[in-house]
């Protein structure tokens, strides 16, 4: 019976430690908070609930000055991370949030591009393409994919009286 639970014991081990592991704290830190205040901003800026959609947003109050969408209604408290804000929301819906900077090329900035067409977003600059629609975050094909790096990931929650989605650390 000994042999046996070694055996076993060996093999649980051999699984375990096998099993590969993402990193997604790459991007470096930055302050992240971008408010949608009502519905009506979230039907015209958001995602309007439908599923497999995915939107950018980008906004730097210091030079280079850079807003996108361009009419976004963004005040002097919102951040949107280190690259920018990747909002999707799944193949079921449920929103996810994540940095559009991708996480091979750290410190410089790729910012991701959405390819609706595959279902995925990309990096220009290495060529890895991540999931959005469905396992979102994860890495698909590339660099990003051989060496583990996932999406650094924000949270969306619903907001109070005076927000109704919130995009945070």
């Amino acid at each position: 019976m000994k042999p046996l639970a070694l055996l076993l014991l060996f093999i649980c081990s051999a699984i375990i430690s096998g099993c590969r592991s993402v990193d997604d704290d790459r991007i470096p830190y930055a302050d992240v908070r971008l408010t949608f205040r009502t519905v009506g901003e979230w039907n015209i800026y958001g995602l309007k609930g439908d599923a497999a959609t995915a939107g950018r947003y980008i906004f730097s109050p210091v030079a280079p000055y850079i807003k996108e969408p361009a009419d976004f209604p963004y005040t002097s408290l919102d951040r949107t991370g280190f690259g920018g804000i990747l909002l999707v929301a799944d193949v079921v819906g449920d929103l996810h949030a994540f940095d559009l900077a991708c996480p091979v090329d750290v410190p410089r900035i790729s910012r991701l591009v959405i390819d609706n067409e595959n279902l995925c977003v990309s990096c220009p600059d290495c060529g890895s393409t991540y999931e959005v629609f469905s396992n979102p975050g994860m890495p698909r094909s590339g660099p990003a994919a051989t060496q583990g790096y996932s999406l650094k990931r924000y949270h969306v929650s619903s907001g109070g009286a005076m927000e109704y989605r919130i995009i945070t650390r």
